[in-house]
């Protein structure tokens, strides 16, 4: 495997800015951007809320193993995962047999300010969001700080951070790819 072809994963909580970031590296590698929940949503025609609701979370954390083992090209793909996809036992393994991990990260406060403004996350269809987020924060904030380099995004300039990533990815892509030939 040649390392410009090398697959970027993205994970972190939710509001880090997975997809926007990963939309921009995309752009710049000339890599094709998925989003986990996205394509989920696309091959199931139907919302996380509504797959949450009909069929609970342990079946849409069975739809995102399923996409990460076989629902996407093996190559030139940044894969914007679900805050949720990588605190699933075996997952981060699987990602790293895939491509690069990056964990992208905010404080809590940013992650607040950015989460109220979306209402497509079931898990925080509650009656404290903050409370909720705080919580899911702290069970899955140790799992993401071992998953790959971390990268923070409060209060920097998009470019900033998709050079970072960028450059990031790179190095790393260059050592997948030779232990991958070897």
């Amino acid at each position: 495997m040649n390392a410009a072809d090398v697959n970027l994963y993205l994970v972190g909580f939710m509001g880090t800015g997975k997809t926007t970031i990963g939309r921009a590296v995309a752009l710049r590698l000339g890599f094709v951007l998925l989003d986990s929940d996205h394509e989920i949503e696309r091959l199931r025609g139907k919302s996380i809320p509504e797959i949450f609701a009909a069929e609970g979370e342990p079946a849409f954390r069975g739809m995102e193993r399923e996409f990460i083992t076989g629902g996407h090209p093996a190559e030139r793909t940044v894969v914007s995962c679900g805050g949720g996809l990588v605190t699933q036992p075996g997952m981060l393994d699987l990602l790293k047999q895939k491509g690069i991990v990056i964990c992208l990260h905010a404080s809590i406060e940013t992650i607040l300010a950015r989460t109220a403004r979306h209402r497509n996350r079931p898990l925080l269809a509650v009656e404290n969001p903050e409370e909720r987020i705080r919580a899911l924060y702290a069970i899955r904030e140790p799992i993401y700080k071992q998953s790959g380099t971390v990268i923070l995004t409060d209060g920097r300039p998009l470019h900033d951070i998709t050079g970072h990533v960028i450059r990031t990815w790179r190095r790393d892509a260059a050592d997948f790819a030779r232990k991958n030939r070897e």
